[in-house]
């Protein structure tokens, strides 16, 4: 655990898989989902041809970003099969896989485990007023079935991303609401690896209309974000949604000290290109700050690791 004095800013070098793009939720903001059955999913042959070139370009970190199947749907089974078998392969060619793919079973989570050395998902907020407006047709964005999955990831010794999507309509209180219970369960498992504060960025593809979130305030949300969580939960700000350089390190100077998956294309936000590791350096070392690469589980967090996630990690 790094000290938070230290001036310096980690991130993971990575690359996203997506199984696929369909999903039975309709938020109201989301760039990324298309129609159940209007798209093919990922097949492991197109999985391999991509993961083989990357295996020389220093990826440590295959992100499984998946739209969501409906629990009750037929598909349900090959798309969590699907799931499994993407992170076995990206595990077998020596990669870390991290899957994120909305809410899960604890049955399904249990068998993730042993193919992922770290899991995650948004909370996104807790508020249910949102059901009632971005969420109005997005079943699983229940806050009490997202708030399970923590729990779940907690007992089942899963170390895990979760975090907050900012400027959705919700309020200041609901923020720290958030917030709090994030620590709540962290404080009884000890597993939030990382919590993500997203700043709401219009994309091309969404129907909610509603300005991007001030970039400016979020230097404030980091401060009691950290006040609010325990000190080993690391806050991370995803760079390139926060245009302005001089913001993003006054977000740094605030107490966020990660900077997420750094990969070719953001698949959440595509209008929004990643900032590369060259030029972040760019940025961040004229100010002080020293950029260092880390692995998708931290160090705290390896002996809940089955044997062949542990083995990969050493190896790395």
């Amino acid at each position: 655990m790094l000290s938070f004095n230290q001036k310096i800013v980690t991130y993971s070098p990575a690359y996203t898989l997506v199984p696929t793009y369909e999903c039975f939720n309709r938020c109201s903001y989301c760039n990324f989902r298309v129609e159940p059955g209007s798209h093919p999913w990922m097949t492991l042959a197109e999985a391999e041809n991509i993961l083989l070139p990357l295996k020389n370009q220093n990826v440590c970190e295959i992100l499984i970003l998946s739209g969501e199947v409906h629990p009750l749907s037929s598909r349900r089974e090959a798309w969590f099969g699907l799931i499994y078998d993407l992170c076995a392969l990206a595990l077998s060619m020596g990669f870390l896989p991290h899957t994120n793919a909305g809410p899960l079973s604890f049955a399904e989570m249990q068998k993730l485990k042993n193919v992922n050395v770290s899991m995650g998902l948004m909370l996104e907020q807790l508020t249910p007023k949102l059901l009632n407006t971005v969420h109005r047709h997005a079943p699983s964005k229940l806050p009490q079935l997202r708030l399970q999955q923590l729990q779940w990831a907690g007992e089942l010794q899963i170390p895990f991303t979760t975090g907050l999507l900012l400027g959705i309509g919700e309020t200041e209180d609901d923020w720290w609401e958030t917030l709090a219970a994030i620590s709540d369960l962290h404080h009884r498992y000890q597993h939030i690896q990382e919590v993500i504060l997203q700043p709401h960025s219009p994309g091309s593809q969404q129907i909610f209309d509603a300005e991007a979130f001030n970039p400016l305030q979020l230097p404030e949300v980091i401060a009691k974000a950290r006040e609010i969580l325990p000190a080993d939960i690391t806050i991370q700000i995803p760079p390139n949604l926060i245009k302005d350089e001089g913001w993003l390190l006054a977000c740094l100077d605030a107490g966020a000290r990660d900077l997420g998956g750094i990969s070719p294309k953001d698949e959440v936000n595509p209008d929004y290109p990643h900032l590369q590791e060259q030029r972040l350096r760019e940025i961040l070392q004229p100010a002080g700050w020293e950029l260092r690469p880390r692995l998708p589980v931290y160090n705290q967090f390896n002996s809940w690791l089955v044997e062949e996630l542990a083995a990969t990690v050493r190896n790395r």
